[in-house]
């Protein structure tokens, strides 16, 4: 497995490697979930790229950027155990030599859910992505659908700048009370992780999403939306942990 940091140099790799390419994009502190996205793109693919960067433009509050887990060593462990070719590690002077004064922004859908409340989060997502895009060309990238607005919005992306790359949606990987499996779980202490698990309990429920929301503000959340959509019912939630506030998401098919 090749780790590499410098754009340059994978540009020359990239030039002498297979087109078909899969890809899983990261802000490392990689778990179980990120390992099922993994393993679905070795399946499907000649060549496997992974990239780890916690990417500072799709945060807009700076504790929650300062207190984002980063756990690299472990990180390249789970990468070369799982069966991947290369590890992108780029710096932010490299993916943003424009200091971000070009943007990717999306005028509805990135507006509501999680981007009602965290303004500027998608445009952040959505042009980092659309940078890893650009560098890696891949056939195609894994998303999980814990954060399913985003698989969303990079699939009509792509789909609307004609990019040439299959946006494959994996399933939630769960832990056994249900809790979807996520990087921020990592701050979570003792307590907020047995409360944490309620947000999927009440998810799947068959209340109202009103009833849903109160349930879980009874439960210790600070509920910043429930709400179904089509045939999925969306919802985040924050946890006081010590310190820290942490922000759950989570999603589940209904009917």
């Amino acid at each position: 497995m090749k780790v590499i940091s410098s754009l340059s140099e994978w540009r020359e790799l990239r030039a002498g490697l297979d087109d078909d390419i899969g890809f899983v994009p990261t802000m490392g502190a990689l778990h179980e979930g990120h390992a099922s996205l993994i393993r679905q793109s070795v399946q499907d693919s000649v060549v496997n790229v992974l990239s780890i960067y916690i990417n500072p433009t799709q945060f807009n509050n700076p504790s929650d950027l300062a207190n984002y887990p980063d756990t690299m060593r472990e990180d390249l462990c789970w990468a070369d155990k799982l069966g991947v070719d290369v590890v992108l590690t780029p710096t932010y002077a490299q993916l943003y030599p424009d200091d971000f004064r070009y943007q990717v922004n999306e005028t509805e859908f990135s507006h509501e859910l999680c981007g009602a409340d965290r303004e500027g989060h998608f445009t952040g997502v959505m042009t980092v992505v659309m940078k890893l895009f650009n560098l890696v060309r891949p056939s195609r990238a894994y998303f999980g659908e814990k954060d399913y607005q985003q698989y969303l919005l990079i699939r009509d992306m792509c789909e609307a700048f004609f990019m040439d790359v299959e946006i494959v949606a994996c399933p939630t990987v769960r832990e056994t009370d249900g809790l979807a499996m996520s990087s921020r779980n990592l701050m979570l202490d003792a307590d907020g992780r047995r409360r944490a698990a309620t947000l999927n309990r009440m998810l799947r429920k068959g209340c109202t999403d009103a009833t849903a929301a109160s349930a879980l503000e009874r439960a210790g959340f600070a509920v910043d939306y429930v709400t179904t959509r089509d045939d999925r019912r969306f919802a985040a939630a924050r946890l006081r942990c010590e310190d820290r506030e942490v922000r759950l998401i989570d999603n589940v098919r209904r009917g």
